[in-house]
């Protein structure tokens, strides 16, 4: 069964049923692998929710850096805007359900040959650390005190990871890498202010695929979370993020010859912050 790897969706409903028209129009019954950030900044962030949750077993989603938020907005730990985007989501009479549904989804995903993360990954993580890692926080979500971490979760340190970190800071450490992460050092110091291009590295800091001696080298990573960046296909690495909500297009790629399907989109946020 081929699969194909989709990147933002951001609440943008037509065009991502455009884009599973296409899939489907190669492949009928393909596997689906969504990369984060199904919410938000489009028009039509519940009826999108509810699409991707509907695929059931033939879609693997992974939680994005806005999937988060609106997680910690339904328990008014995030301030969302009577406008937001997300109100008609924790207005929806079946929202429990997919908040529920949400919070059960990974932060990294493998298949053979690939690593699938919403934002980045730390040079000094291999590829079984990162899911350890992924897993550790998905366990946390899926608890009983999955709130009570919420509250805690936001934050920019420790912005440098340690295997000695413990509790929330270590929690934290892995969220802010796996969601957030573009720029960081050589010794994986992240830095979360600069949303632009690949090019436009602060001094000291490069984009984080490209850090000599990252230690997933040997596997592909596939991401997306960096719109700035679009689409990027390089031997071991695959951004995604290709700027739906800002006027881009939509982009899915077949893994097995990577193969790239798009649809265009119309501009639903003027570009600025991400």
């Amino acid at each position: 069964m081929p699969t194909y790897v989709i990147g933002d969706l951001q609440g943008c409903l037509l065009q991502t049923k455009a884009l599973l028209k296409k899939i489907r129009q190669q492949t009928p019954v393909p596997q689906l692998m969504f990369v984060g950030d199904l919410v938000n900044r489009g028009p039509s962030s519940l009826q999108t929710l509810r699409t991707v949750r509907d695929l059931g077993d033939a879609a693997r989603v992974l939680l994005g850096n806005h999937d988060l938020h609106l997680l910690a907005a339904a328990h008014g730990i995030r301030r969302v805007r009577p406008d937001d985007p997300l109100q008609e989501i924790l207005q929806a009479p079946d929202r429990d359900v997919l908040l529920d549904w949400l919070r059960h989804q990974p932060l990294a995903y493998a298949l053979e040959g690939y690593l699938l993360v919403h934002a980045g990954v730390l040079p000094q993580w291999t590829e079984e650390q990162t899911l350890n890692l992924a897993g550790e926080v998905e366990a946390v979500l899926r608890s009983a005190h999955w709130v009570d971490f919420l509250r805690e979760m936001y934050g920019d340190a420790p912005a440098q990871w340690c295997d000695d970190l413990r509790g929330v800071d270590r929690l934290r450490c892995i969220v802010n890498a796996l969601t957030r992460l573009r720029f960081c050092t050589p010794d994986g110091r992240m830095e979360f202010e600069t949303h632009t291009g690949a090019d436009t590295a602060p001094p000291g800091f490069m984009p984080w695929f490209e850090v000599p001696g990252r230690k997933t080298q040997a596997v592909t990573v596939v991401f997306g979370h960096w719109s700035t960046l679009g689409l990027m296909l390089r031997p071991n690495v695959i951004a995604l993020d290709t700027g739906c909500v800002w006027g881009g297009k939509l982009t899915a790629l077949r893994l097995e010859d990577r193969s790239v399907i798009q649809v265009d989109c119309p501009t639903y946020q003027m570009p600025g912050r991400e």
